[in-house]
């Protein structure tokens, strides 16, 4: 076992990616746990790992949302939510927020929440007077909104690999969403007074108001279309994505017809290198994960973790802390697949309901995305603007503290994860 982790954060360390680092690291557990007998093993896992009908969900989603994106959806949202909150002092920085809310009901990813507002919002902001630092990580710190409000792959893979309805998930993280928009939101209203932001001089009218609502009303039934159907039962979250790809492609090519043939096979190619990229993760870890089953590794770390404490609010801290570091050090899809069979079994030990441990665990890799030193919102961003990903981080703190403070209340408050999918009978 020292071995394999050795190997592991060896490979990490040279930058070796993280699809291969699991799988080398999972075919060495399988060789010193059986030797090369068990090497069969590693190319049935490594299809076992995928083989999961809703996985299929996935690619659809990522689809759905390239062709907004290129159907310039997104400029149409942030013009909404612009004339929403724009006239409040540190309009920008709190049309970035709302925007995001708008913004993940599409894409469900927060890497492309950052990328897209990296482009635009940050820029504008700068030429107002923000300075970039800030502006970029109001950027990130929004960014989370996207994977926690559904669509979500996160939840998508947390769902088929521990049997968990991923309507339930998709139902819980629409509040969590909403509650880390307002904190935040309540943050920039803080510092806006302190540092003097800049906002619009005169509010909006009600026609500019209806205007803006009805150039963006067609990206705004997207996340209905999704959500009414999951909830409502008329269709799998496989089949919404379906159709919502079906939908974005209508509206981009009949009715902005902005999109190409060339466009659309571009947008395939792109779709499927994301995916690719993420299935290959999820392919390895399912190898690394049943050598650690067949090492017996998680019932060691449940017994540890009891035997620290048989409390559950102390359990629950474990878990989070757990989480919140090794995110700060590996890929989030990969944490999730290999610590989520570890950790599910001791949270429902501790009475937690499977949807809302989802939930926790969720909400607490997402935040991982803007922690350094591996935050992949952080290096986009920082790649985009051309920021210096310290200075991102070092403006950031004020908004980490508080989506840490709203997932702990998550944690330990679970009625309000679970109030929507009970209410769904999800």
């Amino acid at each position: 076992m020292i071995v394999v982790i050795i190997l592991f954060f060896t490979l990490l360390a040279l930058g070796m990616p993280i699809g291969f680092v699991l799988g080398i690291a999972g075919i060495a557990g399988i060789i010193d746990a059986g030797g090369t007998s068990f090497l069969s093993m590693a190319p049935k896992r490594f299809f076992a790992g995928l083989n999961l009908f809703p996985f299929l969900a996935m690619p659809f989603f990522i689809l759905a949302g390239e062709i907004m994106n290129h159907a310039g959806i997104t400029q149409r949202l942030v013009l909404f939510a612009e004339t929403l909150v724009g006239y409040m002092r540190g309009g920008l920085a709190h049309t970035n927020m709302v925007a995001s809310v708008f913004f993940a009901g599409i894409t469900g990813a927060a890497t492309a929440d950052a990328a897209a507002f990296g482009k635009t919002l940050v820029p504008a902001m700068v030429k107002q007077g923000y300075q970039r630092p800030f502006a970029c990580a109001v950027t990130a710190a929004g960014s989370i909104i996207g994977p926690t409000i559904p669509p979500s792959s996160l939840m998508v893979i947390y769902g088929s690999i521990m049997g968990v309805s991923i309507g339930g998930l998709f139902a819980a993280g629409i509040l969590p969403g909403l509650l880390i928009c307002l904190v935040c939101m309540a943050i920039i209203a803080g510092l806006a007074r302190r540092h003097n932001l800049p906002k619009a001089e005169n509010a909006p009218s009600l026609r500019e108001i209806l205007y803006a609502f009805r150039s963006s009303l067609v990206a705004l039934i997207m996340p209905i279309i999704i959500l009414g159907g999951i909830l409502g039962g008329v269709v799998t979250p496989t089949e919404a994505a379906s159709v919502a790809v079906a939908y974005a492609l209508f509206v981009g090519v009949v009715i902005y017809r902005a999109i190409s043939f060339e466009d659309f096979v571009h947008m395939l190619i792109r779709t499927a290198r994301v995916t690719g990229v993420i299935f290959l993760i999820i392919a390895s870890a399912s190898i690394l994960g049943w050598w650690l089953a067949f090492m017996q590794i998680p019932q060691a770390i449940a017994s540890g973790f009891l035997g620290v404490s048989d409390n559950p609010n102390v359990i629950i801290a474990l878990i989070l802390l757990l989480l919140l570091a090794v995110g700060m050090l590996m890929d989030i899809t990969a944490i999730l697949i290999i610590l989520a069979p570890v950790l599910a079994p001791l949270t429902l030990a501790i009475g937690m309901d499977p949807v809302h441990a989802g939930i926790v665990f969720v909400l607490a890799l997402n935040i991982s995305l803007m922690t350094p030193p591996v935050g992949a919102c952080l290096f986009v961003l920082s790649s985009v603007t051309g920021e210096r990903i310290e200075k991102i981080a070092g403006a950031l703190w004020p908004f980490l503290l508080a989506e840490v403070a709203v997932l702990v209340l998550i944690a330990y408050w679970p009625e309000l994860a679970l109030f929507l999918p009970s209410l769904f009978g999800l």
